[in-house]
């Protein structure tokens, strides 16, 4: 289970920036009367009375961009929402209930996870009676003033409830039906692919519609264990009316994305890389999902060029994914596809997989000796010990006087040792630095 998202939604200048940095104890979001300066998910990561949470910011819903990327923000708030644990509907007390609201509500009818509306700008007791419209959305209503710094401790207990059970740290993982994600540009051999899977013996069950209009899911059996493929339409690259590059149904890919658990990006063996296979890839590094680079068509290109040539090709495209293992195979024959979808189940195990905090901590003790961060301001960082705190992705936290201190070049060192030395060699890992509590600034 992965650490679970807080994320915080609603219409423009309902206070949604102001609430995560209150929330985090931090400026982190930007904070304006400007309607729409967020646009990006922000993300932070925060302990709640013993509990990991990731707090998630997101633009306004509704907003209609001036730069023209409403779209592009609308994504970006459905994916957060996809990703949720909790869900913090934010709206705003002093201007009460407006149909924007009332919008954002309907957006949320048929989510999953529990929403708690959250009446934000109660600065006073009169203000926080008037906060009892909001009931009209039938959700659990909290009344904060990010202002007057009312009712943070409501809010936090209202979190931690609706918080789905903490993992046993010593428990093995239950046996799970793996969502494998087919995602590439057109013509990459992926309904082939999929076709191969539904006539191979012993391995097509089932065959229903997806989630969205666009995707597929094909439930089948592999030696007696569960897959559930995401078919995906293939991507394409045009020109839009302002004259920019996008990929028409990029979104339905990165829906697929979100939702594997392993993700198989397929290459066409007979053409060169594209822009959409780096952007794909961009999301999929993004998202800290596993993956497999799927050299398809193989049998078209195996004398032409060989396999060590577009293993270097493919490293030196994707040289932050060094990590991610190659498939070459033949999806019409079947060639080679049984060996990568057990190759799959690798991954899907790693990315799972517990590490005890006393083996993490031996393990960061000697990358520390071996190799000791640099000096940050004339000063040695301190780094004091380490945990695992989820699994899918592998997710790290490692407590330190001043995360600042730690450079991404010493980072990345620390996540390579851990490739080398923790089950986690095939997977993204997610590294996160934190303040040990009573440290300072100056500490």
């Amino acid at each position: 289970m992965a650490v679970p998202q807080v994320v915080i939604v609603g219409r423009p200048n309902v206070g949604k920036s102001s609430l995560f940095n209150w929330l985090a104890g931090r400026r982190i979001a930007i904070v304006d009367a400007t309607a729409g300066v967020t646009r990006d998910r922000v993300t932070h990561l925060v302990e709640l009375r013993g509990r990991f949470v990731e707090l998630v910011d997101t633009g306004g819903m509704g907003f209609d961009d001036p730069d023209n990327l409403s779209a592009q923000i609308e994504q970006q708030i459905q994916a957060a929402i996809d990703s949720a644990s909790i869900i913090l509907f934010v709206v705003d007390t002093r201007t009460g209930l407006t149909l924007a609201d009332e919008e954002v509500a309907r957006r949320l009818r048929y989510t999953n996870v529990p929403v708690i509306c959250v009446a934000n700008k109660a600065d006073t007791e009169a203000m926080a009676v008037e906060a009892e419209a909001f009931y009209k959305f039938g959700r659990p209503l909290v009344r904060t003033s990010v202002l007057q710094n009312r009712g943070q401790e409501e809010l936090l207990t209202a979190i931690y409830q609706k918080l789905p059970p903490a993992e046993d740290e010593n428990a093995p993982p239950p046996e799970a039906e793996m969502k494998l994600a087919i995602v590439g540009r057109r013509n990459t051999g992926k309904s082939t692919f999929i076709n191969t899977l539904a006539q191979a013996e012993r391995m097509i069950t089932s065959e229903v519609p997806g989630t969205t209009r666009d995707s597929v899911d094909v439930r089948f059996t592999l030696d007696g264990k569960a897959f559930l493929a995401i078919d995906t339409p293939g991507l394409r690259r045009t020109k839009s009316l302002a004259g920019d590059i996008e990929f028409y149904g990029l979104h339905r890919a990165q829906r697929s994305v979100r939702r594997a658990d392993v993700v198989l990006l397929f290459f066409d063996a007979t053409q060169r890389i594209s822009k959409v296979d780096k952007q794909l890839c961009d999301y999929i590094a993004q998202e800290y999902k596993p993956c497999i680079f799927v050299v398809n068509k193989w049998d078209l290109q195996a004398k032409a060029m060989p396999t060590e040539k577009w293993v270097a090709y493919l490293r030196d495209t994707f040289r932050s994914m060094a990590y991610v293992p190659i498939a070459f195979i033949t999806g019409q024959t079947g060639k080679n596809v049984k060996a990568m979808l057990n190759h799959a189940q690798m991954l899907f195990k790693q990315a799972r997989h517990r590490v005890a905090t006393a083996t993490l901590n031996k393990l960061v003790q000697v990358a520390v000796e071996r190799n000791s961060p640099p000096l940050y301001r004339n000063r040695p960082p301190k780094i004091y010990f380490a945990t695992q705190v989820s699994g899918q992705p592998p997710t790290i936290v490692l407590f330190c006087n001043n995360p600042e201190a730690i450079s991404p070049s010493y980072r990345r060192y620390l996540l390579g040792v851990f490739r080398d030395h923790l089950p986690f060699g095939e997977v993204p890992i997610k590294l996160y630095l934190r303040r040990r509590a009573g440290d300072t600034q100056e500490d």
